[in-house]
């Protein structure tokens, strides 16, 4: 789910930080494809454990019209976490709906724990970055391959990333929704993300949606951003067993993620949602 949908994730100290950092924007992923948009809105609610144990929970509500949309993210460790690191984030995105497609206009995202806190803000047009900064301004590593300006355009940031849309007029939930590759600028690293079809199948949450949800496989190939020597990266790059379970906002032909599965070093990592309430909106309900 990054950088934010991720927050809880984000505080996994016990990995090191390029994988975090990596895993972060696993959970805020995704991307785009021209899309027919009605309006819709979601009120979900996330849970991240760590082989098992809770670490994690979060909350992501998104609301889509018919010229514009936002969403807003928020995350908290649990537990023993909590009781070291505290950690806490949020963030959000808006932007507006052109010929059927997301155009972000500013993304935030902010992080704290006992030990550091930073934001991270991203302005973009026609899905260029504009402008973006990192506060406070991390370290220079000259072992870190440098963002060019050609890696910032033609982008989607984590959070637009992660709502996929489904051409066309059948059913969304289906091989389809696996089929896109997308370019993701998180503020620090530019990442491609790349998504395979696996099998179908039914989700519940505690409160809210229960039915069908397309299984895909995502695999990361990093671009820029990152320091090649770092393990985690390496690890996440051959990773060939992480999963997404996507689901739709009705009213809409646009897929979120349900259920995000990661192998780490540490035990198998799961973000899923234990409230799910998405609901179709009339035409011009959505608020401006």
């Amino acid at each position: 789910m990054s950088r934010l949908a991720e927050i809880p994730f984000r505080r996994l100290r016990l990995w090191p930080l390029a994988g975090r950092r990596a895993t972060l924007a696993m959970m805020l992923m995704l991307l785009s494809v021209p899309p027919t948009l009605a309006q819709g809105k979601l009120d979900a609610r996330y849970e991240v454990t760590l082989a098992g144990i809770p670490v994690g929970r979060g909350a992501w509500t998104i609301e889509i019209a018919e010229d514009h949309y936002s969403a807003t993210v928020s995350g908290a460790t649990v537990g023993l976490l909590k009781a070291i690191y505290g950690g806490h984030g949020n963030g959000g995105v808006h932007g507006r709906v052109v010929n059927g497609q997301f155009a972000s206009a500013s993304y935030t995202a902010t992080s704290e724990t006992s030990k550091k806190a930073e934001t991270i803000r991203i302005v973009m047009n026609g899905g260029n970055v504009t402008e973006s900064s990192i506060t406070p301004e991390p370290p220079a590593d000259d072992a870190r391959i440098p963002v060019t300006d050609a890696h910032r355009r033609g982008v989607l940031d984590p959070m637009t990333g992660s709502m996929i849309r489904v051409s066309g007029t059948g059913d969304p939930l289906g091989p389809e929704a696996c089929k896109p590759a997308s370019a993701i600028f998180d503020g620090r690293m530019r990442y491609d993300l790349r998504l395979a079809y696996k099998r179908m199948d039914t989700v519940k949450a505690e409160k809210g949606y229960h039915g069908p949800a397309v299984v895909c496989g995502i695999y990361f190939t990093p671009v820029s951003g990152y320091v090649p020597d770092r393990a985690a990266i390496k690890y996440l790059a051959k990773q060939k067993a992480m999963e997404i379970w996507l689901v739709p906002i009705a009213g809409t032909r646009v897929l979120v993620p349900f259920k995000l599965s990661i192998p780490t070093p540490l035990g198998h990592g799961v973000l899923v949602a234990t409230q799910f309430n998405a609901t179709a909106l009339p035409p011009r309900a959505a608020s401006r």
